[in-house]
């Protein structure tokens, strides 16, 4: 029986999966965009039931284009968009509200309110972060991977693509 590792990317846009042999090829894949709503001015949503829906139909769809079963997934690794938010309902399982996606403004007063009271370095003891407002998602994303200091590496590979 072949194994593959399965890699499914949530990004901003769009959701996809790869399935992988074990010598790192490519042995299926599949993508699937999700909708985009911008409620008001500043505020940026997504719906998290299609982005589920999706994830379960992108799976298939690379198990289906590589000719495999989910018996033959050996490993499952996801990478999501990290600071987009949703609510669940633990008893129907359903969301209770639209993804807060991370390009949403909305808590930027918030984010000002709590600098003044304490200061940028607020968490930081607790966190390793600074309060910010809204971070774009490779400058967040530096954060996230702990690179505080100059050389220090990351590597997205998704929205923007990019390498520091």
């Amino acid at each position: 029986m072949t194994r593959f590792v399965a890699a499914l990317d949530q990004g901003t846009t769009s959701t996809r999966c790869i399935l992988f042999d074990r010598w790192a090829r490519i042995c299926g894949r599949a993508e699937m965009e999700h909708r985009q709503f911008y409620p008001q001015p500043g505020w940026v949503e997504h719906d998290a039931a299609e982005i589920w829906r999706n994830a379960q139909a992108v799976l298939a769809g690379a198990l289906a284009d590589a000719g495999a079963t989910v018996d033959e997934v050996a490993a499952f690794g996801i990478a999501n968009q990290r600071e987009t938010v949703v609510l669940w309902d633990r008893n129907t399982g359903r969301p209770i509200a639209p993804a807060i996606v991370w390009q949403d403004t909305r808590t930027d007063g918030i984010c000002r309110e709590l600098a003044r009271d304490g200061g940028i370095d607020r968490f930081r003891g607790r966190t390793g972060l600074p309060v910010a407002g809204d971070l774009g998602d490779q400058q967040a994303a530096l954060f996230g991977h702990a690179c505080f200091e100059p050389g220090e590496a990351k590597n997205t590979y998704g929205t923007g693509a990019s390498c520091y």
